[in-house]
């Protein structure tokens, strides 16, 4: 009766076991980013682990609809170096090679949301003195870092309205002196 009683134990608790991975599982399932108001860590989370993918009717990959109000969430991610397998563009956006790096993406999605409109067509940031696409011309790791600050310190220096006292020519121009454009 003992082995008996044991045995059931045992069955219960594996069995409570059981329902309580299948119930943790259902929570690990892919979380749908809601592209007409995005959060800027869930985009950044399917980009890394290659798993954001929208299309369009067309066929078109879809840039979620991010807005002035997420650049402040956006902004840790710009000085993250991650290798990340795709980016929301157009496929000719990759055709030059050259590594897709997070940092550079969230920094082009940034400069997209402050222009109004696509800052490029790729998220490549290259030496302003650029003939072409080669990777000759793309920024270092060390560059892009670079740049992350700039559009960090543009970003807090933008709380101070400019007036006519404004002295800084680079005031609304994250990039301006530093020798780096979008291409």
């Amino acid at each position: 009766m003992r082995t008996l009683l044991s045995t059931s134990t045992i069955s219960c608790t594996l069995a409570a076991v059981w329902l309580l991975m299948m119930l943790s599982c259902t929570g690990c399932s892919n979380e749908t980013l809601n592209y007409n108001d995005p959060e800027a860590a869930l985009f950044v989370k399917q980009l890394k682990e290659g798993k954001f993918s929208a299309e369009s009717p067309e066929g078109l990959t879809l840039m979620p609809h991010f807005t002035i109000d997420d650049i402040g969430d956006l902004l840790p991610y710009a000085d993250d170096l991650t290798v990340i397998p795709s980016f929301p563009l157009a496929p000719v956006s990759y055709s030059a090679g050259g590594k897709l790096r997070l940092g550079e993406c969230i920094l082009w999605t940034i400069e997209s949301i402050r222009l109004g409109q696509n800052a490029s067509m790729g998220c490549k940031l290259v030496h302003s003195d650029a003939e072409n696409y080669e990777g000759m011309y793309f920024l270092t790791d060390e560059e892009v870092v670079d740049a992350a600050a700039r559009y960090k310190h543009w970003w807090e220096n933008r709380k101070y309205p400019r007036t006519m006292w404004t002295i800084d020519p680079c005031h609304d121009e994250p990039l301006c002196g530093s020798g780096y454009m979008w291409w």
